[in-house]
């Protein structure tokens, strides 16, 4: 019918920048590669804003921390880092009555044992407390209690 009234029939719909009416008035909507670039996009700057400033770039400063997993302390030695020598060591073990020592004497006292024998348990490490101090500078780390 349209060719009847002389009006041509275009030969592709029209574009979405046509239909919208965006960057009709602008020339190039894509940034035009400059003489000598190849036009497969790499190295193309995008195109000037007016009014915005050019990026600032600021030395970045990076510090690395390094974090110690929390050390649990039992009743034998613990390699680590001490921190307050700031060394690799392993720990020395001190032993001192705690309170599973006070209950087993307790005990002992009850069943009857009162002639002496109620003292044993401060002579066994195994129901005693436990310090962790550094060989090197002598420092307290941890401590392990039986109770």
């Amino acid at each position: 019918m349209s060719a009847l009234s002389g009006v041509p029939i275009p030969s592709a719909p029209p574009s979405y920048e046509e239909t919208t009416g965006i960057n009709v008035n602008y020339p190039h909507p894509y940034p035009v590669p400059e003489p000598g670039q190849k036009p497969d996009g790499k190295g193309m700057n995008p195109p000037p804003y007016m009014g915005q400033p050019a990026p600032v770039t600021n030395p970045v400063t990076v510090q690395t921390v390094y974090v110690q997993q929390p050390v649990v302390f039992y009743d034998r030695p613990v390699q680590m880092c001490c921190p307050s020598c700031n060394r690799m060591i392993v720990t020395r073990l001190s032993y001192e009555a705690g309170a599973l020592t006070w209950l087993s004497c307790g005990g002992l006292c009850l069943l009857g044992c009162v002639a002496g024998c109620c003292l044993i348990p401060f002579c066994i490490d195994a129901l005693k407390d436990v310090d962790h101090t550094c060989p090197k500078c002598r420092t307290l780390i941890g401590s392990y209690k039986r109770l």
